[in-house]
Parts: structure tokens; C-alpha cells; sequence
């Protein structure tokens, strides 16, 4: 996979997990207003789960300690191989500077 590839993905799956954490937080909500009609220990029992998920997932996302699709494909950098959004987002940036410099 070319590096440029390896970026695409990596943005691809940032967005998936922000999607994700945003689909939990839904959920939670819609648990926590009884939308589904269950009895309300189990509504506010999965609210709170589904609530405490999402904002872990979402601390994941962006302390960048998770694994799917943001391993550094390049050997060559001897860097940390889990990087934070905002540290993810500055090489993207810098690495398509160069691409545009070439």
C-alpha cells in the first residue's frame, strides 16, 4: 500500500471512530428517554452503559490508542506507532505539503 493509500485509510477509519463514538452517545440518549419502551431500570442501566462506552471509545479516538488502520506503514520513521488526532493530523498535512512541493 503506498503511502498516499495508508493516509486515506487512516482518515477513513478517524472518521469511522468518531461516527461510532457519535452512534453510542445516540443510543445512550434515546435510552436514557425511554424510546424503546423497556422497563426504566433496564433503560437507564443501558443509557449509562452505552453512555460510558462511547465516551471511552471517544477518549480513545483522540489519545490515538487503538490499532484499527493507524499503524505507521513506513519502517523507516522511528517514531511512537500510535500518534494523537492532532499529532495524526499534522503529518497528514505536512506529508501532502511535500507531495505538493514535488
Amino acid at each position: 500500500m503506498s503511502k498516499k493509500q495508508s493516509r486515506v485509510v487512516q482518515v477513513l477509519w478517524m472518521f469511522f471512530g468518531i461516527f461510532m463514538v457519535l452512534c453510542y452517545m445516540g443510543v445512550a440518549v434515546l435510552m436514557a428517554i425511554n424510546l424503546f419502551g423497556l422497563p426504566r431500570y433496564l433503560s437507564w442501566f443501558f443509557a449509562v452503559a452505552f453512555a460510558a462506552y462511547g465516551l471511552f471509545r471517544g477518549y480513545r479516538e483522540v489519545k490515538g490508542e487503538h490499532s484499527y488502520g493507524m499503524r505507521r506503514y513506513d519502517d523507516e520513521e522511528e517514531e511512537e506507532q500510535y500518534m494523537t488526532y492532532s499529532e495524526r493530523l499534522k503529518m497528514m498535512e505536512d506529508k501532502g505539503n511535500e507531495d505538493k512541493k514535488k
